[in-house]
């Protein structure tokens, strides 16, 4: 396992530098009101707002916690991923900088910093963070990572090594840089430990495969789903999966309790289904809808922004 990650981080690091450099989105130069600029080009603004109370409790009761118990680095981390629930992700990034000035070596930090740099389209600031968090986590132990929003059952499901390698093969994955997304997510299932969790990276490796012309090797993933499994929060992955395999059929899985951000994924995802079955226009008009909907922060609207920024 340890030999396996040295060598993605060797290969990142070559890949990377045959890429030529792309700019950044300039969010610090915005006003207040904005967040960041889309692939696009338009500026991505969001109302902030309080969130609901039930969470606010949660995460105020599990923030003072760790400071009771002078546990500063999460502290730290509840209270930026406070901000960032409310939907401020500048300032998120801002607080997660000013921890990691104080713990520069805390790879919680610079997961939770990159996670937020994916939400603001700054994919190689976001690849930079989850690189360097790899190389602290190196060889110890994995940590259970608490949600600040928790699923039905309140079981945490990732941890910081399972949620580094998934945003980490997002980054490279919105980038177009599906080689080095393969590495990072064929890491991401060596280290996971539930079927939530494999089913995340299966749905992410799959797509990334047919990127890449590995349609082969792409279908033999989906011999490891079926309908029959049981998961907590990863469903509209698994349904969509099942899409792919040809299982279910796309009317089966769009319902009208269909959250926005299930519509998000699930539309990116369709999308993509339409887009490897040839079905280009189509496609199109669903990630055209997904971005029109205007969920700018959920994962699966970023890549449908994707896909209509290579045009």
């Amino acid at each position: 396992m340890k030999c396996r990650i040295l060598v993605f981080l060797i290969l990142s690091h070559l890949l990377i530098a045959c890429q030529p450099e792309k700019k950044q989105p300039d969010f610090e130069e915005l006003p207040i009101s904005a967040q960041t600029i889309s692939m696009l080009g338009d500026t991505l603004k969001t109302d902030i707002q309080g969130i609901p109370e039930r969470y606010l409790i949660r995460i105020d009761s599990l923030s003072k916690l760790a400071y009771q118990e002078d546990r500063m680095v999460d502290h730290m981390i509840w209270e930026a991923r406070k901000t960032a629930y409310a939907g401020d992700y500048r300032q998120t990034v801002e607080l997660f900088t000013d921890a990691i000035n104080e713990f520069p070596n805390e790879p919680r930090l610079y997961r939770h910093r990159g996670h937020r740099y994916i939400t603001l389209r700054a994919f190689d600031l976001a690849i930079n963070d989850f690189q360097r968090a790899a190389k602290l986590f190196e060889g110890q132990s994995d940590i259970t990572e608490e949600d600040g929003l928790p699923n039905v059952q309140n079981i945490p499901l990732s941890t910081l090594q399972t949620n580094t390698w998934y945003h980490l093969g997002l980054a490279h994955y919105l980038k177009g840089e599906y080689g080095q997304a393969n590495l990072a997510y064929e890491n991401g299932l060596q280290v996971s430990d539930n079927t939530d969790m494999r089913v995340a990276f299966l749905y992410w490796k799959y797509m990334t495969l047919r990127k890449l012309g590995r349609d082969a090797e792409a279908g033999a993933l989906l011999d490891q789903v079926s309908p029959e499994m049981e998961l907590i929060e990863n469903t509209s992955y698994h349904e969509l999966l099942m899409v792919f395999k040809g299982v279910f059929t796309p009317d089966e899985i769009i319902t009208e309790e269909n959250s926005e951000l299930d519509n998000a994924t699930l539309g990116y995802g369709l999308g993509f289904w339409h887009h490897i079955n040839g079905r280009e226009e189509r496609a199109k008009e669903i990630w055209q809808g997904v971005y029109e909907a205007g969920n700018w922060a959920a994962f699966g609207y970023i890549a449908s922004e994707a896909e209509l920024a290579r045009d």
